[in-house]
């Protein structure tokens, strides 16, 4: 019996802009360039003029032939075969000059925007990259900057330059011969242009459709795949398989309307060309007839009209692809428009370097209002002091270290560095003082000794080797036979749990900050690593601010202070002895522990 999917609807289409407003934004970019852009605009009128002329020479050439059979090569004017020559050659030029010129401006263009729009992402709060699915993410990036290329090779290189021709040749048309061929071009210009318009348009929602299903698929497929082992570990191949076929089917049925709609569109183009094309050559025909046009004329007339038949059958393509590519830019313009929930305040101040006092005064906050984490948490970490938190899970202790990162800004109170309100500190000298070793370590897709030196970038192959033997990482590293070049796969699976936290503690360790957050630092390690990193981590501690959050008692008997948090409140606070001494919540927390680490022993000694 086939399952119910139940999967989240696409994504809502952004906000419908005027096209002209993309453009307009996207205009600054270019003018930039504007000396190589004016150059390459010339390069493209000497080029659709030179295309213009060879048609004009052609008909000198065979109006000059005489009519005398075998000797009419002998009256063809040697200069007309050299200036068709030139005319051939220079529209071969010109054009490659127009591309030479303008490859610059594109190719500047999309990086500029694809650098700015990375490092917006990274400047948006963890709010939105927890809300947001990375597949479809990184399929807007993708479309988007491939669109801004496309979207200048269709306009400037394509959609200009058959509006130059088009206006050469109505205008040679219309001084040369009898108004019926210029009137005949325009009216098959403006009904096709106007067919085409409205048809794309309607296409447009179709379009945007597909897109949706596409980013929704792919959202699909990477969630899947980064979740490898738990799928595995599950048996569910099959049944992420029918979720992904699920949206495909979607997507395909998107697809196929999309197409039939292309399908009208194209063949009631060619019936606008083809209707136009037989008009033109039978007033041609009839021009001939009457002795009012030579042979030279017919040719002429039939060579621009393939010079323009050409470019006007694509128009309709490029129409689509414009309309395309400004969607796709529009979605990528709109990840420029997301707002910062944090950002620097306009009279931020740096963070000055050496010892930090760190002050939690009546902090309180909610991920969402309706849930709240903290209620007026009020503490102080004195410079090279260290202070515990401890609780059960819930209880909101990772939640202090993401403030104080401040990946979120609290609701009320404040946080302290050196009396100095964290919000009104920049927040690149603020993260430059902390360093952390998070619960869940997730490495790059790298080496070794990339993910250990990314704790601090500039730092030499043998300082990166002191902090792997610090994290007692260095043995392990040793024996593997690529050594610190050895890759670790994607988020670092290719590594134990163990191994990653180690890497995890010799890339803060690296960091060297005055302020350092352990949250949770030992929990995939065993018994054994356990205590021989966490005098480690004891060490590293000394003479800086830390912040160790803990499930586990035995690695925070030692802090100056351990702090209880349950439900978001501060319980108790004191040292590991005083709390001991109350018998309360710690306590209790203590005993258990002792009782959970004893029943392993007990009953290895039971088996015996």
């Amino acid at each position: 019996m086939r399952r119910d999917l139940t999967l989240p609807a696409p994504p809502p289409p952004p906000a419908e802009r005027h096209d002209w407003q993309t453009i307009k934004t996207l205009f600054p970019y270019l003018w930039q360039w504007r000396g190589r852009m004016l150059l390459a605009l010339f390069c493209l009128v000497g080029a659709k003029l030179a295309n213009v002329g060879v048609p004009l020479v052609f008909k000198d050439i065979i109006d000059g032939f005489a009519p005398v059979g075998s000797e009419a090569l002998l009256v063809v004017p040697l200069g007309l075969l050299a200036a068709y020559g030139l005319l051939r050659f220079g529209v071969a030029l010109f054009t490659e000059l127009r591309e030479l010129l303008f490859a610059r401006v594109t190719q500047r263009a999309v990086r500029t925007i694809a650098l700015q729009v990375f490092e917006h992402l990274h400047a948006l709060s963890l709010r939105f990259h927890l809300e947001r699915q990375t597949g479809g993410l990184t399929r807007d990036i993708e479309r988007g900057t491939r669109a801004i290329g496309s979207l200048i090779s269709y306009t400037i290189f394509s959609v200009l330059p058959t509006i130059v021709e088009v206006v050469l040749v109505l205008g040679i048309l219309a001084l040369r011969y009898e108004a019926s061929f210029a009137l005949i071009t325009v009216a098959t210009l403006v009904v096709y242009v106007v067919y085409t318009i409205i048809i794309s348009n309607w296409r447009v929602h179709l379009r945007r459709e597909v897109n949706e299903l596409d980013s929704a698929a792919n959202t699909r497929a990477i969630d899947s795949l980064l979740n490898y082992e738990t799928v595995k570990y599950f048996n569910n191949e099959a049944w992420e398989k029918e979720r992904y076929d699920h949206q495909l089917r979607r997507w395909e049925a998107a697809q196929i309307k999309s197409q039939v709609s292309l399908s009208y569109l194209n063949l009631g183009q060619a019936g606008i060309i083809a209707l136009g094309v037989t008009l033109m050559m039978w007033r041609a025909a009839v021009g001939v007839t009457n002795g009012t046009m030579t042979v030279g004329d017919i040719v002429l007339v039939n060579a621009f009209l393939i010079q323009l038949y050409i470019p006007l059958n694509f128009l309709g393509v490029l129409y689509r692809e414009i309309r395309q590519s400004l969607t796709d830019i529009e979605r990528l313009f709109a990840l420029l428009k997301e707002n910062r929930e944090i950002s620097d305040a306009p009279d931020a101040r740096t963070l000055e370097p050496g010892p930090c006092t760190v002050r939690f005064e009546r902090v309180s906050f909610a991920y969402e209002p309706r849930r709240p984490i903290l209620h007026e948490v009020s503490f102080v970490i004195p410079a090279g002091r260290t202070v515990a938190v401890v609780g059960h899970s819930g209880s909101g202790k990772s939640t202090l270290a993401r403030l104080l990162f401040r990946f979120y800004d609290v609701q009320g109170g404040a946080i302290l560095i050196n009396g100095h309100d964290i919000r009104k500190l920049t927040q690149s000298s603020l993260r430059a003082a902390i360093g952390i070793v998070p619960q869940d370590t997730v490495l790059f897709n790298d080496t070794l000794e990339y993910n250990i030196r990314y704790g601090r970038p500039t730092a030499s192959f043998e300082e990166v080797q002191e902090a792997a033997r610090a994290a007692h990482l260095a043995a392990f590293i040793e024996r593997l036979p690529d050594g610190y070049q050895t890759r670790v796969g994607e988020r670092g699976l290719k590594l134990s749990g163990g191994e990653k936290q180690r890497v995890a503690i010799a890339r803060a360790l690296l960091k060297n900050p005055p302020i350092l957050i352990f949250d949770e630092a030992t929990s995939a390690l065993d018994s054994r690593t356990e205590k021989a990193i966490q005098a480690e981590l004891e060490q590293a501690a000394v003479g800086r601010t830390t912040l160790v959050i803990a499930h586990r008692l035995s690695t925070v008997m030692n802090a100056d202070e351990i702090l209880v948090l349950e439900a978001g409140r501060i319980v108790e606070r004191g040292t590991h002895r005083a709390l001991l001494e109350q018998g309360g919540v710690y306590a209790r927390m203590w005993a258990l522990q002792l009782q959970e680490d004893a029943q392993p022993k007990a009953e290895a000694e039971a088996a015996e």
